[in-house]
């Protein structure tokens, strides 16, 4: 459902391969040879480009906390990439909060342990704590977890969280942050 940009260091654009499944903002991308990006499957721990910045779907956009019968893009059919046929796709660094993540140990006794894709859902999971012991070229860490899963604010005034509303989203209104490593 959701990326919230942080900061970040390189923001591409790439051709979309026509064949995707559904991409939601914050979820992982790879290239398809030459038909474009496409949201990361089995096979693809070692071809990870990057994070989606946009959202290419036929049934609701990705918009931070924006309710579906509220979102934008309805002419496109919530399609982000419609006219440009491209995505935005973040890599070579940055910091980001994120609800598309499996939500497993991404605890704050895990801050600073590496993520990697989850293939079969096309998004980050906890990876384990070394480098060195728990990854291969074939299965690379692309993150770091720097906030553990919980609430995030809106920055709409409200009770929920340090003043603010909390930010809704997938995986039960849950954000994790983490340092782009790839």
């Amino acid at each position: 459902m959701a990326l919230v940009e942080i900061y970040h260091v390189i923001a591409d654009q790439y051709a979309v391969d026509p064949n995707t499944l559904d991409i939601k903002e914050g979820m992982l991308v790879a290239i398809n040879a030459a038909n474009g990006v496409r949201r990361v499957t089995t096979g693809d721990d070692a071809n990870v480009l990057g994070i989606a910045g946009d959202t290419k779907s036929s049934s609701a956009s990705a918009l931070p906390g924006v309710y579906t019968g509220w979102q934008n893009r309805v002419s496109d059919s919530f399609d982000e990439t419609k006219a440009s046929a491209k995505l935005t796709v973040y890599h070579g660094g940055g910091r980001f909060a994120t609800d598309q993540f499996v939500d497993t140990n991404m605890t704050s006794a895990n801050l600073g342990k590496y993520l990697i894709a989850d293939e079969s859902t096309g998004t980050l999971k906890y990876g384990g704590a070394d480098e060195g012991t728990l990854y291969t070229a074939a299965t690379p860490p692309l993150a770091q977890l720097v906030k553990a899963s919980g609430s995030y604010p809106s920055g709409v005034p409200g009770t929920d969280l340090n003043g603010d509303l909390a930010l809704k989203g997938d995986n039960t209104n849950k954000y994790i942050e983490f340092i782009l490593l790839k």
